[in-house]
C-alpha cells in the first residue's frame, strides 16, 4: 500500500487532488459567507489563507511531480499550510469554548503584512467581519473550526503519510 501511495506522489493527479480538495473547502467558505450570510470572523480568515496554502501547494507540485525541487517546495507548503491551519482552527475553537471568558478575545482586523495587506486588496474574501467566539453553524454537532481541526488534521496526516512513504520506498522525497 505505501508503494502505491509512494508511486501516486509522482503523478499530476495526486497533486491536483490535493488542489482540488482545498479549493473545494475554500468555495464551501466562500458559499457560507456571501450566500448563507455568515460573516467570516479574523480567525476564519487565518484559516482560509492556510486553506489557500494547501490549494497552491497542490498546484506547485502538479506542474511536474517527477522534479525533485518543485516536489520540496509543494510537500513544504504543504506541510506549513496544514500544521498553520490546524493550530488556527486549535485557537479558534479555543475563543469559542473559552476556559475564562473573560480573558479570552481576539482582533477585529488581520494582520497582515504590509507587502500582502489582502483585507485591503480583495476585502470579498479576506475582510472579517464576524466575532471569533460566535458559534453561527453546527453539522453533526461541531462548529465549523471544529470541523476544520478534522480537515487540517487529514491534511497534516496525509502529508506526513505521503512523505514518510516517499522516503521509505525511494530514498528520495
Amino acid at each position: 500500500m505505501f508503494q502505491s501511495l509512494s508511486d501516486f506522489a509522482l503523478h499530476r493527479g495526486s497533486w491536483l487532488l490535493l488542489a482540488l480538495s482545498a479549493l473545494v473547502l475554500e468555495s464551501t467558505a466562500l458559499f457560507f459567507q456571501h450566500v448563507m450570510d455568515l460573516a467570516p470572523c479574523v480567525m476564519c480568515i487565518y484559516e482560509r489563507v492556510a486553506m489557500m496554502g494547501l490549494i497552491f501547494a497542490g498546484l506547485i507540485g502538479a506542474i511536474n511531480p517527477k522534479v525533485l525541487a518543485l516536489r520540496v517546495v509543494g510537500y513544504s507548503m504543504w506541510a506549513v499550510s496544514a500544521i498553520q491551519g490546524l493550530l488556527l482552527s486549535i485557537e479558534h475553537v479555543g475563543y469559542q469554548f473559552p476556559k475564562n471568558p473573560f480573558i479570552v478575545t481576539c482582533g477585529y482586523q488581520a494582520e497582515f503584512p504590509a507587502w500582502a495587506r489582502l483585507d485591503d486588496w480583495f476585502p470579498s474574501l479576506f475582510l472579517p467581519t464576524g466575532m471569533c467566539d460566535e458559534i453561527t453553524w453546527l453539522f453533526l454537532n461541531l462548529t465549523m473550526p471544529q470541523w476544520l481541526i478534522v480537515c487540517f488534521g487529514v491534511y497534516c496526516a496525509l502529508g506526513l503519510t505521503v512523505l514518510a512513504s516517499r522516503i521509505a520506498y525511494t530514498r528520495s522525497v
